[in-house]
This record gives C-alpha cells, structure tokens and sequence, in this order.
C-alpha cells in the first residue's frame, strides 16, 4: 500500500488533491475501483473521467482532474507503467537447481540463479549470475545466457546460441533451430547446413511461441532493447537493430536487415535479403517486398508510403463508384434506344 505521495515521488510528479490518499492497486479508467490509481493518455477514453470509481488518476494536465485526486506528469502512460510495478505479482521462482533438473557437469552455473523443474542444460551451457531458467526449459550445447535473464517454462535454446543480460524469453519459444534452406538436384531438395548460431543482445523481450532460426553460414541477431510479441518468426542470418517493436504473426525473411527502432504492426511480411533503413514504421499486414528507407511510414502490399498506398486506395474506390455510374447511364441508354423503336 502506498500513498499518491509516494507514488509522485517515483515518477516526479505533482500531486494534485490529498497526497496521503491510499492506494492498493492499479484499475483500468473504465473499470476503475476505489483505493486504486488509474491513468488517462488516450482522449477517447476522457468520457470515463467523471465517473471512474479509481481513488487517482495519472494526467498530463491538472485542469483534467476537475477536483479528482490525482498525479500530473508528461508521460501518464509511462508513469502508471511505473507504478504498476509496484502492484505486480511477483513469480515464486525455485531457488537454486531443481532436483530433477538435468545438469551437465561441464557447464557453467553462477550464483544466484534459479534452474525449475525438469530442466535440461547440456554440455559446456553458461547461465549467467541472477538469470531464471523456467520448468521443462533446454539450453543446448554451448549456448550461453547473460545477467539476470527470464527464461519461462518451456523454453528451447538450441547448441551455440547466446542471449544476453536482462532478457525476457516466454513460454513455448524456440531459439537456434535451423532455418529454411534447401537446394534443387533435379527432383529432390537437399538440405543447406544452418552452421551459425543466434545472438540475442541485451535487454530484448520475446513473447510465447517465437521462432528465431540461426543462420546458415553467418549468425542471425536481434539488437538491444528490441521487443517481439508471440508468435513472431525470424528466419536465419536476419539482422534486427536496436530498440525495434515487432508485433504478432510477424515474418522476416532470411538475409532481411532491419535498422534501428523499427516498428512493425501485426501479419507484416519481409521478403528475403531486403534492407529497411532506421525508424522505419509499418502498417498491418504491410508485405515488404523492396529495400526502403527508414525515417517513413508505409502500408499495403507491396508496401508504400503510407500517403501513396492512401491515394491508391482512394482512386480504386473512385473508380468502382465510377463503374457503378457507368453501368446506370449505360441502362439508361438501351432503355432509351428500346423504347425508340
């Protein structure tokens, strides 16, 4: 439990009403609940303002409040992510190694980890001080992790990966395993050797079921602070730069370069050995099929300028209402010439 005082004091903001209000927990706006602290960011939820039941709300405006108990920061969203933290339920990690983990003895444990239940950590593995490795998880042969990184339960690392520190891997991804290369010898696909590995830098977030396959000669990496949601494929040697967001049922194709903090909205594709320049942003189910400049914002198959594929939207739908027009004067007329004869 904690006062708005408190809670302003972490996020170095101002109090506005009673500061010794008690809070519990967070609500959401709509669904508010008395002894919690809510937010408001978004404008089309301002009409529940009125009548939320939450204790406070967080706003980037004091005229907002209109005699509610609340805190006043730039970043409402940022601050309530904050203070959630505090209300958060923490996981009961097993301390230590688990009895019935598999452990090699030529791996590598430091101190103050946490390995669950049936867990399997095979030759020459690293698993860096404070890291959680969840139940029924597999860190292959000579892979490594860093510092303080999650793995949930049902996790598999393949051999000679690497994950950096302060990673979040969740359930049910798969890491290092091979990618789709195959050659023709007349009527038969003969397998291309996927001989590199997976680098995960620091600080990277993976939701569940992600598939990151390693590369073929080269090593396939997600930079820094880079943020995948579930069931995100990343195909072998892609190279994804620092600070991007790619969210669900996206797919990137082998050899694909992708700048720094690019954002990818849900069902994108990338087409093979294409590069996308930094900040780049792309629109639902956008299909990359080109090389293209960060710094703008695209949309549509192929993927355009946003602006572009709006216009060519708005000249089809012109030219089926056309159509439509056509096809009445078009009656008309052999109306007319019917009744003529």
């Amino acid at each position: 439990m904690y006062t708005i005082q408190d809670l302003a004091n972490l996020v170095d903001g101002s109090v506005v009403g009673n500061p010794q209000t008690l809070i519990r927990g967070a609500s959401e706006i709509q669904s508010g609940k008395p002894d919690t602290i809510t937010f408001l960011a978004n404008p089309k939820y301002k009409t529940y303002l009125t009548d939320t039941k939450a204790s406070a709300v967080i706003v980037n405006d004091s005229g907002l409040l209109a005699g509610k108990t609340g805190i006043v920061v730039n970043n409402p969203q940022l601050a309530f992510a904050i203070i959630m933290e505090k209300f958060s339920r923490k996981i009961d990690w097993f301390e230590g190694i688990h009895p019935t983990a598999v452990i090699h003895e030529t791996s590598k444990i430091d101190e103050n980890i946490s390995i669950g239940a049936f867990c399997v950590i095979e030759k020459n593995a690293k698993i860096g001080e404070g890291s959680k490795i969840g139940a029924h998880s597999i860190i292959g042969e000579s892979s490594v992790i860093g510092k303080n990184s999650t793995l949930h339960a049902h996790v598999t690392m393949y051999h000679h990966c690497e994950c950096g520190d302060n990673a979040i891997i969740h359930s049910g991804s798969v890491i290092g395993s091979d990618g789709y290369g195959f050659v023709q010898s007349g009527e038969t696909h003969v397998k291309i050797p996927q001989n590199g590995k997976v680098i995960i830098e620091n600080d990277v977030e993976m939701g569940s079921n992600c598939t990151i396959d390693r590369g073929t000669i080269g090593d396939t990496r997600i930079g820094s602070g880079t943020k995948l949601d579930n069931q995100v494929h990343i195909a072998h040697n892609v190279k994804i730069g620092r600070g991007c967001l790619i969210t669900g049922h996206v797919g990137i194709a082998g050899s694909a370069t992708i700048g720094d903090f690019c954002i990818f909205a849900g069902q994108c594709g990338v087409a093979p050995h294409v590069t996308i320049g930094d900040r780049a942003i792309f629109a639902a189910k956008s299909g990359v099929t080109k090389s293209l400049p960060g710094g703008k914002v695209y949309a549509g198959m192929p993927a355009r300028e946003i602006r572009e594929t709006n216009r060519r939207d708005a000249i089809y739908s012109q030219t089926k209402q056309l159509k439509k027009r056509l096809e009445l004067i078009e009656a008309h007329l052999n109306l007319a010439g019917s009744n003529d004869t």
